[in-house]
């Protein structure tokens, strides 16, 4: 039966809230495996239709004859990542090399599965002939294709006998034939199997195939992926959750399909998820029990996320294109942190577990990532509030995930207290610090601007803009000297005093570690421009750089006054930006006054800071200018938005008719390299205005990054995205499609 999906208005505030339970992953699942069916219907229909073709008559086949085995693969880790890639940029249709051939090594499985007797011609290369779920045939030498033929068992009345055992798979090329095991679980002769790996606890199994053999997902060969270790430790991080996490233990075992082991990265662990890879996880070799449970619950939920997506809209195209998420080195895009923020609540989840329950220094070690997690997550909702336009159901997702974190905030806190919150406090401010001065850029024109008011004694007026540069290409973190400073404040008591941290940038402004610290210690100490130090920190350094390089020289002597001060400028700043001195005579506060050509004081950034904060009249984060509440007040605070969205008008499916620690850690191809000091992250993931085949929840390679999100859908661009919010949802397959696989669409 052909109908639409309906999300119940429980199920959407339980998935907002970060769980969702068994039943809401099954109707996510159900959702996902329409959408793929309806990309097969697209890729028929398409210039990719007869390459896809014979492969998608064989699925239609083994459905008819046995509608699981067809659903498995359908629902597998390589199915989405092939119709998506094959959709977006088919590289070579019309030339012989067209991506839609990939689909016969997918159907081989159901076919074995199924018992169900075929022949298809599948694409070689290099001499392997990968078969996803099945394994890979090497030495295949140079033939383009080989030639799969799947003999099943045949039963007492010579018809095919799915009970009967294994079939046999031969492949076929011009230079001669392999037969496979008859159990292709075993390895043999050019024959790697893809490993499933099989974990039971309390009730709850998961198996797992350690997918190997996917040409869509960049996996490690069967030999190096060493499937025995996978299958120890799965079983002891599958023990760990579902004693400790019980109902995120039961959604994963509704809803993860497979796991493709990365190449390790240099240092630490590399993770990801692919938007259209639902349930499927790629990371390296997590270590230990607790990193592979870690990375399973925070993968999960990029995935849930996905799938979210495909039903309902929460946000609309517009918004900041480049916006600061603390756990990525990189500038993302509004669904990637979005992405970012949801799967932390995985992360938050599980340290909140551990600090309650482990003891001494590994009870200390797990509340500092408790406490750094949520410092994340809130200045992520922070951003998101500020900069991403939210539709009324991306609002009530917020406000529900918000209130995920407020419940939480009192427990599992573990030690250092007050200490502990300052400490995660300095790390974050300095972290936003330095990626301000590597990502944004004041305009020319305005820092100049200013500089004139600032001698002339005016205040500051609106700030300029800022531009925030894309990030291209492998992206690496902070650097070692920031993860050695930030790696020190969890021993420190206090930031350093402003006035050392002043004069360090005074004698280095170019150096971007001074700034860091700077921004860290006026915030610690709550001087005025603070705000402005760690969010329009490129604007206070352009400021400053240009004031210090037009003062005139002074010889050296007991009577020449002292260097520049770098705070001055930053307090002048967060005057005009806290809306003093609007009559137009000057900064207000004679301490912070700037230098005009009848008062040579030296520039401080501080004083630069409070100047610019006076003009931008409490601009929020990252913001550029006075920002309006929804009544349309300017300065409202955009934490207490971020804290508490307002509840918007919208639902869910009602049934009307009608989406680190501070040390630096590695890369990771498409992935977000997760250090070992955080345990997970998400990797790069792509649009869905253009979908295709890279594996990520996240836009953009990533290295030496501290852990991070993924992209989310832009609307209208592909089924089930880009609708009204609240309205009903319909992702199954058209009426007209011409494979019998249209009967078998999934309904909600």
């Amino acid at each position: 039966m052909i109908g639409p999906y309906v999300l119940p208005d429980d199920v959407f505030d339980a998935l907002a809230a970060g769980e969702g339970g068994r039943p809401a992953v099954l109707l996510l699942l159900r959702a996902r495996r329409s959408r793929n069916l309806l990309l097969l219907r697209r890729a028929l229909d398409g210039p990719c239709g007869r390459a896809v073709e014979p492969a998608a008559d064989l699925l239609a086949g083994v459905e008819r004859a046995d509608p699981e085995a067809a659903r498995s693969v359908i629902d597998g880790p390589a199915f989405g990542t092939w119709a998506a890639r094959t959709l977006r940029d088919c590289p070579a249709h019309g030339r012989g090399g067209c991506a839609g051939r990939d689909l016969a090594a997918l159907t081989v499985l159901a076919a074995v599965r199924a018992a169900h007797p075929a022949r298809i011609t599948v694409p070689v290369r290099e001499g392997r002939l990968g078969l996803p779920g099945l394994g890979t045939v090497t030495g295949l030498g140079a033939a383009p294709e080989a030639l799969v033929v799947v003999e099943a068992t045949a039963g007492a009345e010579g018809t095919p006998d799915p009970s009967a055992g294994n079939c046999r798979v031969r492949v076929l090329t011009a230079a001669g034939e392999r037969v496979l095991p008859r159990d292709p679980s075993r390895p043999g002769h050019g024959w790697q199997p893809v490993a499933v790996l099989d974990a039971r606890h309390r009730g709850l199994t998961l198996r797992l195939p350690l997918e190997t053999a996917a040409p869509e997902l960049p996996a490690l060969e069967t030999a190096s992926a060493n499937p025995a270790a996978w299958q120890d430790l799965l079983r002891q991080a599958w023990e760990l959750l579902v004693d400790n996490h019980p109902r995120r233990a039961a959604e994963l075992a509704a809803g993860l399909n497979g796991i493709v082991p990365l190449p390790a990265p240099a240092r630490g662990v590399a993770s990801a998820t692919s938007r259209h890879a639902f349930g499927t996880v790629l990371t390296s070799w997590p270590a230990d029990p607790e990193r592979l449970a870690l990375t399973l619950l925070h993968e999960f939920q990029h995935s849930k996320l996905s799938a979210l997506t495909d039903l309902v809209t929460l946000y609309e195209p517009g918004g900041g294109p480049r916006l600061y998420a603390p756990w990525r080195p990189d500038p993302r895009p509004p669904g990637g942190l979005l992405q970012g923020i949801y799967a932390h609540l995985g992360d938050l989840a599980f340290w909140q577990e551990r600090s309650g329950s482990r003891h001494g220094p590994a009870r200390a070690d797990a509340a500092w990532r408790l406490a750094q997690t949520r410092a994340h997550v809130e200045r992520g909702l922070t951003e998101a509030a500020s900069h991403v336009r939210l539709t009324a159901l991306g609002t009530r997702f917020l406000e529900r995930l918000a209130g995920t974190v407020r419940d939480g905030a009192g427990a599992g806190g573990g030690s250092g207290g007050e200490r502990l919150a300052r400490a995660v406090a300095r790390v974050q401010a300095g972290d936003e610090a330095v990626w301000r001065l590597r990502w944004a850029a004041a305009d020319d024109a305005g820092t100049e601007r200013l500089a004139a008011l600032w001698r002339a004694g005016r205040p500051a007026g609106p700030l300029p803009a800022a531009d925030v540069r894309p990030a291209t290409g492998a992206v690496a973190g902070p650097g070692p000297e920031f993860g050695r400073w930030a790696a020190r404040q969890r021993g420190a008591e206090r930031a350093r005093p402003v006035r050392e941290a002043a004069d360090a940038v005074r004698a280095a402004p170019h150096r971007a570690q001074g700034w860091a610290e700077l921004a860290a210690s006026a915030a610690e100490e709550d001087r005025p421009g603070a705000d402005i130090l760690r969010t329009r920190t490129e604007l206070v350094r352009d400021l400053f750089v240009r004031l210090t390089a037009q003062q005139p020289p002074t010889p050296p002597g007991p009577a020449s006054p002292r260097p520049p001060d770098p705070r001055a400028p930053a307090a002048w700043l967060a005057d005009a930006a806290g809306g003093a001195g609007l009559s137009g005579a000057g900064p207000a506060g004679g301490a912070v006054s700037p230098s005009g050509p009848a008062s040579p004081r030296p520039c401080d950034p501080l004083a630069l800071a409070a100047w610019l904060a006076d003009a931008a009249g409490g601009a929020g984060p990252s913001g550029a200018g006075p920002v309006a509440d929804e009544e349309g007040v300017p300065g409202r605070d955009s934490q207490a938005r971020s804290a508490r969205p307002a509840r918007g008008p919208g639902c869910a499916g009602r049934g009307d008719p009608g989406e680190a620690d501070p040390e630096p850690g590695p890369p990771s191809g498409d992935g977000l390299a997760v250090p070992a000091e955080s345990g997970s992250g998400e990797a790069p993931m792509a649009s869905a205005c253009s979908p295709g085949p890279d594996p990520a929840a996240d836009e953009g390679p990533v290295a030496s990054a501290a852990p991070g999100p993924g992209d989310g859908p832009a609307a209208g661009a592909e089924p089930g995205e880009g609708r009204a919010p609240g309205q009903k949802t319909g992702v199954s397959m058209s009426q007209n499609a011409r494979s019998p696989l249209a009967k078998t669409s999934a309904t909600g």
